[in-house]
């Protein structure tokens, strides 16, 4: 189904929405966004919504992916775009699991090329959780000549070091219990072209909706319970969101693309496309779950 506005998809009734877990994806341009959406099909989502400016839709010859997938069309690059399009989701789908994530962006939890979503996050209700917490790891093309925009799923690479994390503050600076913030990636290595506000990598990707959560503008939520790394007794399960967006903005920016002759370094590793290898690298945990 086309949503012609974000006005009419919060006007649609909750009922025709189904069970989830439910995805949503926004689509800022047409870059990997069918290999984004059927990630997160196969991950096991029941639905997926995407946010698309018009003309922007999925290739005619593939009818088994958009019988799946809800467009709700609006201009992506607006600010506010990513927070009223989750929340007006969070609305129409209390009690379900929800991820969001970017075209060219690409979930990774524990065991997902065996486990489905619905697995993971049934565990993590047994755990008495509402959230994963999960890392945005920069993924970047080897070549920057063959592939001038830095987006390349055969020959990806990504940081296998220089990641590290912070103490988290509220607004009267006191320290916020199981809460940090994560840096690292090519936000970390060019970070004078990328704004302080927009430096850490952390989001809570994947998270169960209720009545009054909201998603705020830094990527955490209004419950800070469901902003915590680990619950207060032992260790819980992370994932990672493996991105293109910001090579892919470093590389299309006047102000760096010019500066950027090549993203690797020797800390690259070529991407594996693997959840073990992520957890190897230290960029997502298991908890209890095996």
């Amino acid at each position: 189904m086309i949503y012609p506005s974000l006005d009419a998809f919060r006007a649609a009734p909750a009922s025709a929405f189904g069970k989830g877990p439910f995805a949503m994806i926004i689509a800022e341009d047409a870059t990997e966004v069918v290999s984004t959406v059927m990630h997160v099909l196969q991950l096991g989502f029941a639905r997926v919504f995407m946010m698309a400016p018009e003309g922007l839709d999925l290739p005619e010859h593939e009818p088994e992916i958009a019988s799946q997938v809800d467009i709700i069309r609006h201009r992506t690059r607006q600010p506010g775009t990513v927070v009223n399009a989750v929340n007006s989701l969070i609305d129409k789908i209390p009690g379900e699991w929800l991820h969001y994530c970017f075209n060219g962006e690409y979930l990774f939890y524990p065991f997902c090329e065996d486990r489905t979503v619905g697995e993971a996050v049934s565990f993590v209700m047994e755990e008495r959780r509402s959230s994963i917490l999960t890392y945005v790891i920069d993924l970047y093309a080897d070549n920057l000549s063959l592939y001038p925009d830095a987006v390349s799923l055969d020959t990806a690479h990504v940081d296998g070091s220089g990641y590290y994390a912070a103490t988290r503050r509220n607004d009267d600076d006191e320290v916020l219990e199981r809460q940090l913030n994560f840096y690292g990636g090519l936000r970390w290595r060019f970070e004078e072209h990328v704004p302080e506000l927009k430096r850490k990598i952390d989001r809570v990707g994947l998270f169960r909706a209720s009545p009054g959560l909201r998603l705020r503008e830094n990527h955490t939520l209004n419950d800070e319970e469901m902003n915590t790394y680990a619950c207060p007794w032992h260790h819980s399960m992370s994932a990672a969101i493996c991105s293109f967006r910001v090579a892919k903005a470093l590389r299309t920016n006047p102000g760096s693309r010019n500066d950027i002759p090549d993203f690797r370094w020797h800390k690259s590793v070529r991407f594996q496309w693997s959840s073990q290898q992520l957890a190897q690298l230290g960029l997502m945990e298991p908890g209890q779950w095996f």
